[in-house]
C-alpha cells in the first residue's frame, strides 16, 4: 500500500515545479511577442521607407521627361507681352509661390491634333505646404482666370532649390542670355536629408519651337 501511494505520488507536479513552469512559459511568449512585434514593425518601417524611395524615384523620372523636352518658347500671362527668357523663377511674377521654376516642353501627345491645343506644354514645379507640385496648362498663353492643373509629385519636403550650368560652373541665378546646359534640382527633408539631381537639358531647346495644333497656344 506505500509503494502503491508513493507511485502515485511522483506521477504529479509540485505547486513550486508549476510556478516554475508557468514562469518558463511566461518569459517564452513574452520573448516571442516582442520578436514578433519588432518584425512587424521593421516591416511597416521599410515599406514606407520603399515607398518614399519610390516616390522620390518617380518625381525625378517626371522631371526628366520634362526637363528633356524643354523648348524655346516665351510665355504670355494674362494677354500682356511675352515674358523674356524661357526659364523662368518664381521671382519672374510667373506664380506666387517660392522655390519654383516655370518653362514649356514639347512632345505633350495629341493624336490626331483632336484636342484645341498644341504639343507644347507650360510647366511649373514649386514647393507648396511641404510638397514639390508639378502644375501644368492647357495653353502655352493661358486664358485670363484658366487654373492650373496640380500634381503632387513628393509630400514632406522642407526645401526645394534650383541651381544652373552655365560656362563651367553651376549658378542660383538665371542668364536672359541663353538657356543653360543642365540644371540641378536640390530637395531637402528629414529622412532624405539633402539629395541633389542634375538634368541636361536638350541641344534642341537652342532651336525656338513653333506651336502646332488649334488652340490660343
Amino acid at each position: 500500500m506505500v509503494r502503491q501511494g508513493l507511485v502515485h505520488h511522483r506521477l504529479g507536479f509540485t505547486l513550486i515545479e508549476l510556478l516554475v513552469a508557468m514562469a518558463i512559459f511566461s518569459v517564452i511568449s513574452l520573448t516571442s511577442f516582442t520578436i514578433l512585434s519588432t518584425v512587424i514593425t521593421s516591416d511597416e518601417t521599410l515599406t514606407a521607407k520603399n515607398q518614399r524611395l519610390n516616390a522620390l524615384d518617380s518625381a525625378f523620372i517626371v522631371m526628366e521627361r520634362d526637363f528633356l523636352q524643354l523648348a524655346r518658347r516665351t510665355v504670355r500671362l494674362n494677354g500682356e507681352a511675352p515674358i523674356s527668357g524661357f526659364l523662368h523663377l518664381d521671382t519672374d511674377g510667373i506664380f506666387s509661390e517660392t522655390s519654383g521654376v516655370a518653362f514649356v516642353r514639347a512632345g505633350w501627345t495629341n493624336p490626331g491634333l483632336l484636342l484645341p491645343r498644341s504639343n507644347l506644354q507650360p510647366v511649373v514645379y514649386q514647393l507648396k505646404d511641404s510638397q514639390v507640385q508639378r502644375l501644368f496648362f492647357n495653353f502655352v498663353d493661358n486664358v485670363v482666370g484658366e487654373e492650373p492643373k496640380t500634381r503632387v509629385l513628393l509630400e514632406e519636403v522642407d526645401e526645394l532649390a534650383f541651381e544652373f550650368y552655365y560656362q563651367n560652373k553651376w549658378q542660383e541665378s538665371l542668364s536672359s542670355e541663353s538657356l543653360p546646359q543642365a540644371i540641378a534640382v536640390i530637395i531637402s527633408s528629414k529622412d532624405f536629408g539633402e539629395i541633389r539631381r542634375q538634368f541636361l537639358l536638350p541641344a534642341s531647346a537652342d532651336v525656338e519651337l513653333q506651336d502646332e495644333g488649334s488652340g490660343n497656344g
